[in-house]
């Protein structure tokens, strides 16, 4: 389980960075939000669209002046000895940290006909469709996932203007050997993790590979039928 981290306490205005998690006293309440005090010589301050994820009327119905309360940095500009802060945690990973191909753990936290959301620790779930479930075709949605459960997903790709992260399960299979025929020689783990590695770069040199090893096998089958009737003949 993630442990929350500890408020910090910074005594100087380079100190802060943002996300840092910070406990403060409320110094004033204006109309557009609240200054608190953080300890470093200049109080920052929370707009009201930062006071909490609900929208706010009034600043007076979440703080007043004198509450203790906890506060994260959004930004800090030294020069104008501006801090902006926030009453509401934000995510751990920001739009400009999500890329393609990144692989994470996440969460089930709805599920639709059409895909599941999974919350990967961004602002926003990021939608599996659910061409993108498995392999195979799926019908249901829970045939594969469901409420709650966590997942590995790969990014396919991020949109942050609309705030859209397409994630995959089906991205992350990776090539598993064929079942052996009977009497071939099975496969060492240097050999299955080679295999593996070739699909993963070229799917193509990868099923070349295993029709060259079929030809193999019918080659050695051959030769030794060719043998045992040869030796059949002079006895």
């Amino acid at each position: 389980m993630t442990v929350a981290p500890e408020p910090q306490t910074p005594t100087r205005l380079a100190d802060l960075k943002r996300k840092m998690k910070l406990t403060g006293r409320v110094k004033k309440v204006e109309l557009f939000g609240a200054f608190v005090d953080v300890g470093v010589g200049r109080d920052g301050l929370v707009h009201i669209s930062a006071l909490s994820k609900q929208p706010v009327n009034r600043v007076e119905d979440i703080v007043k002046e004198g509450d203790d309360v906890t506060v994260w940095v959004r930004r800090v500009d030294e020069q104008a000895g501006r801090i902006d802060l926030t009453m509401t945690e934000p995510a751990g990973l920001d739009w400009d940290e999500v890329k393609p191909n990144q692989v994470y753990t996440g969460k089930v936290v709805k599920i639709e006909r059409f895909g599941a959301f999974v919350d990967i620790g961004a602002e926003r779930p990021g939608l599996i469709h659910i061409s993108e479930l498995a392999t195979y075709r799926v019908e249901e949605v829970t045939e594969v996932v469901k409420l709650g459960q966590e997942v590995e997903v790969k990014v396919l790709a991020v949109d942050p203007r609309k705030k859209q992260i397409k994630l995959s399960i089906k991205a992350l299979d990776v090539f598993e050997p064929e079942p052996e025929e009977q009497g071939e020689a099975p496969l060492t783990a240097m050999q299955i993790a080679m295999q593996r590695a070739m699909a993963q770069q070229n799917p193509r040199a990868a099923a070349h590979a295993r029709r060259e090893r079929a030809r193999e096998h019918d080659r050695k089958a051959q030769e030794e039928l060719l043998s045992r009737t040869l030796a059949s003949k002079r006895k």
